[in-house]
């Protein structure tokens, strides 16, 4: 697998800082990959992720089911896979995302962990807003919540993308692409007081030309990094007494769920995500299956 090692250990620190995935759940990520780059560059004899096509997943996807794997070993194998090539492609690795295509068997299909709304205010109200710092990372958390912006998404945020006066920030989401996420009213008060604030000292006492134009900026007036919004999310996590597996990703697992909980349209919970495929969206429908039990008891004429 010599050709594909330095592509697989971006990887690995990527889903290490940003997915906040468990130590085991890294090392399945890793065997899996492991697995199919050697199939990939021994049987298939490729030696760049640009010469992969569909084809070449399905064989390997082939080899897998010959080997009599569970359908739950092979759906997380597509979804490490899917996710690794969707990296590659965004990292500028490879043109295009072979792994697109690829269908994850449907009752396989694994509901992630969210926060309920208390949980989340809870983490949010930890912050120190009487500090520089806390304001920043307050109006970080708002933010994350508000929006369900992926945390490479936010780092990368620049001031001139905020349209507070239509209620809106623009992101530039995966493959370069853009869209409008709409953001209510106390995230826009939370950033705009950071902006006031914390974001001018950070400014003013350094190198301005240090922040490249993020928003979000570290106390020595540079942009903040995935690991640093990592930590801040850890930290009033565990300040809150939250016990569950608390990382960045999850205020966007939140963010659709509540929204589709409360009556949302998947079609514009899919827009405001980014996803390209409303499948990838469908996954935060089956959240609450026994309010649509009740809701199919109460109203089908032949329940």
């Amino acid at each position: 697998m010599a050709h594909f090692e330095a592509e697989l250990k971006r990887y690995m620190q990527f889903i290490k800082l940003e997915k906040g995935l468990s130590e085991n759940s890294v090392l399945s990520y890793r065997n899996d990959l492991e697995r199919y780059l050697n199939f990939i560059s021994k049987d298939l004899q490729l030696k760049n992720l640009g010469g992969i096509t569909l084809s070449h997943i399905e064989n390997f996807l082939v080899e897998l089911t010959e080997l009599g794997l569970a359908v739950s070993s092979i759906a997380r194998n597509i979804s490490s896979i899917r996710s690794f090539h969707e990296f590659a492609m965004v990292e500028g690795m490879a043109d295009a995302n072979p792994a697109e295509l690829v269908e994850l068997p449907r009752k396989a299909a694994k509901l992630p962990e969210v926060l309920d709304t208390h949980e989340v205010e809870k983490i949010i109200n930890a912050a120190d807003r009487t500090i520089f710092a806390g304001i920043r990372d307050a109006a970080i958390l708002e933010t994350l919540y508000a929006s369900g912006m992926r945390v490479s998404e936010l780092t990368d945020l620049e001031p001139d993308r905020l349209f507070f006066e239509i209620g809106f920030i623009r992101v530039v989401g995966k493959g370069n692409k853009e869209r409008l996420v709409p953001v209510g009213e106390i995230a826009q008060q939370a950033i705009e007081h950071y902006t006031e604030t914390a974001r001018n000292v950070f400014l003013n006492d350094k190198n301005p030309q240090k922040s490249e134009n993020k928003l979000f900026l570290n106390q020595r007036g540079g942009p903040l990094t995935r690991m640093s919004v990592w930590n801040i999310v850890n930290k009033y996590a565990k300040k809150a007494g939250i016990k569950k597996n608390v990382y960045p990703h999850i205020f966007r697992h939140s963010f659709a769920t509540h929204l589709l909980e409360g009556g949302a349209d998947l079609r514009a919970v899919q827009e405001m995500l980014g996803h390209t495929s409303i499948t990838t969206t469908e996954i935060y429908t089956h959240v609450d299956r026994s309010l649509l039990h009740q809701v199919h008891k109460q109203f089908h004429p032949r329940a």
